[in-house]
């Protein structure tokens, strides 16, 4: 049985070093937006500017790499704070929290997002992939709440799933506008609202 190695030498320290950049314009992105910049992110390495080109060639594929680990920050917040046998609809106030935590990720998020609507903008396939993938996510995990009478079952769990995202998004730019937005508060309404309602369950047994 064969171990499987760890990368050495040069690959080694290039793949450190990209991880520096990568975690040095995270921060940065955090504390000033998407006016962080590329010479801010290159003295936190402490590299030159033309050194990050080696890295990441363009500005644009700097700022998605950073969005690309905002998505695995976010998804881990709202896991970790999701109790045993909890989904992603109790993650949402996690995610709404992780969001207001993190207010300059949050405005590149919605800057790039609402470029990517050009097919011609460098951040249209990211966006086009993440958008399919996490409804279809939510989607599955709503099929399968809905067959445990964790949510309602009266719409289809594709539409609730667009839903979601949908208030989530809409939730960030609020917020943009207004900090004083609670939108962990409104996010937690919002799982409430797909609560099986006492009527649809009253039909059930009905029908029944």
């Amino acid at each position: 049985m064969t171990s499987q190695r760890k990368p050495r030498g040069p690959y080694r320290k290039s793949a450190e070093r990209r991880e520096q950049i990568l975690q040095a314009a995270y921060e940065a992105i955090d504390e000033h937006g998407e006016r962080a910049s590329l010479q801010d992110i290159a003295d936190r390495v402490g590299v030159t500017q033309p050194a990050l080109t080696y890295y990441f060639p363009t500005r644009d594929d700097l700022l998605l790499a950073v969005l690309e680990r905002r998505d695995v920050m976010g998804k881990a917040a709202s896991t970790g704070a999701a109790v045993e046998g909890a989904s992603m609809v109790e993650g949402m106030a996690a995610s709404a929290r992780h969001t207001t935590n993190h207010p300059g990720l949050a405005k590149l998020y919605v800057t790039l997002s609402a470029a990517a609507t050009d097919p011609e903008s460098p951040a249209h396939s990211y966006f086009h992939d993440r958008y399919r993938t996490i409804a279809s996510e939510v989607t599955r995990d709503f099929e399968e709440q809905q067959r445990t009478g964790v949510i309602r079952a009266d719409e289809p769990a594709e539409h609730l799933a667009r839903v979601v995202l949908a208030v989530l998004d809409g939730l960030q730019i609020q917020w943009m506008h207004d900090p004083t937005v609670d939108i962990a508060a409104i996010a937690e309404t919002f799982t409430r609202m797909l609560a099986p309602s006492a009527d649809s369950g009253r039909e059930e047994k009905a029908a029944d």
